[in-house]
C-alpha cells in the first residue's frame, strides 16, 4: 500500500512538473525597445534657456528653450530700417500728376466751349482744332510722366526685394533659434545644458513615444509561416513574484531576411541559429522599460 502510495506520489509530481514547465513555454523570446528620436538644434549660439530633464513627458509643439537670437534681431531691425527710408523714396504719383489733371480739365472745358461756338458760327473750325490738339497734348503729358513715375516706383520696389528677401531669412533663422519639441514622448537622453554654446546638427535630447512600447523577437525559420503582420499574440513579462505577467501585443514588422541569433542568446549554438527578427507593438502604461526581456506566445 505505501508502495503504491509513493508511486502516486511521483507520478503527480512529474504531470505537475511537466505542466509547470509547458506553462513557461514559450514561442520566441527578446527584449523591448522604442522607437528613438535624436533632436539636434537648427541654430548656432548659446543655450539662454533649455528646460529639460531626462524622464521628463513632453507634449508635441512644446517650446522648451531658444538659442540667443540678438544678433539676428538687431540684422532684421536694420534691414527693416533700410527698407523704410528706400521705400520712402517712392513719388506720390497722384500728387505729382494733379496739376496736369487740372490743365486737362481747363483744356476739355475750353474744347467744349470752342466746339460750341463753332455750331453757332461764332468761331472758326480751325480754332477747335487747336483746342482738341492742346488737350491731346496734355493727355500725352500725362501718360508720360505717369510711366516716368512708375518706372521709379519699380525700381525703388525691386532695390527692397532683396532686403525683404534677407527678412524672410532671418525670420526663419529666428523661428529655428526656438527649441519647439516635434513630438509627444519621454526624454531618455540629455545631450546639452543652458548656457552651452551649440550648433546646426549638435544633437540636444533623445526622446520615445514610450506609450506604444516594441518587443522585438526571433523566431525560427520554421515558425515564420505561423505569424503575419497584424497578428495578435500574448506577450509574458517576469512579474517579480516568480511568475508572469500576461499582455496581448500586435505582430508590425517581420524581417523577410534572416540573421545570426544575438548575443545575448546564452549558448554559443543557439547564437550560431539563423533567426528571423519581428517587432511586437505593445500598449505600455509605465510597465515596460526599454530593455526588459520579454518572451511571447502565438494565438
Amino acid at each position: 500500500m505505501m508502495k503504491n502510495l509513493s508511486l502516486s506520489i511521483l507520478a503527480l509530481a512529474t504531470i505537475l512538473s511537466f505542466g509547470c514547465q509547458e506553462e513557461k513555454t514559450f514561442d520566441a523570446s527578446g527584449a523591448f525597445e522604442a522607437d528613438e528620436t535624436i533632436i539636434s538644434a537648427e541654430a548656432a549660439g548659446v543655450l539662454k534657456v533649455f528646460k529639460l530633464e531626462e524622464g521628463q513627458t513632453l507634449q508635441a509643439g512644446e517650446q522648451i528653450g531658444y538659442v540667443d537670437t540678438v544678433q539676428l534681431y538687431l540684422r532684421k531691425l536694420q534691414l527693416e530700417a533700410q527698407i523704410t527710408a528706400l521705400t520712402g523714396r517712392k513719388p506720390n504719383i497722384s500728387l505729382q500728376l494733379a496739376a496736369l489733371n487740372e490743365q486737362l480739365k481747363t483744356a476739355e472745358r475750353e474744347q467744349t466751349r470752342v466746339s460750341n461756338l463753332v455750331k453757332a458760327d461764332a468761331a472758326t473750325p480751325k480754332q477747335l482744332d487747336d483746342a482738341t490738339a492742346q488737350v491731346d497734348l496734355i493727355k500725352a503729358q500725362i501718360q508720360a510722366q505717369k510711366s516716368t513715375l512708375n518706372i521709379s516706383t519699380q525700381g525703388i520696389s525691386n532695390d527692397a526685394s532683396p532686403m525683404e528677401v534677407q527678412i524672410a531669412q532671418l525670420n526663419d533663422q529666428l523661428g529655428k533659434s526656438q527649441i519647439i519639441n516635434p513630438m509627444a514622448g519621454t526624454v531618455l537622453t540629455k545631450y546639452a545644458e543652458q548656457n552651452e554654446m551649440t550648433a546646426p546638427g549638435k544633437p540636444l535630447y533623445k526622446i520615445a513615444d514610450l506609450s506604444n512600447i516594441i518587443l522585438r523577437v526571433y523566431i525560427s525559420g520554421n515558425q515564420l509561416s505561423q505569424v503575419k503582420l497584424g497578428q495578435k499574440v500574448t506577450v509574458h513579462t517576469d512579474s517579480g513574484d516568480g511568475g508572469f505577467d500576461k499582455t496581448e501585443g500586435t505582430i508590425s514588422w517581420i524581417n523577410d531576411k534572416a540573421e545570426f541569433t544575438p548575443k545575448t542568446i546564452q549558448t554559443k549554438d543557439e547564437r550560431a541559429n539563423m533567426v528571423y527578427a519581428i517587432k511586437v507593438d505593445v500598449p505600455n502604461e509605465g510597465k515596460f522599460k526599454i530593455g526588459m526581456y520579454g518572451e511571447i506566445n502565438f494565438q
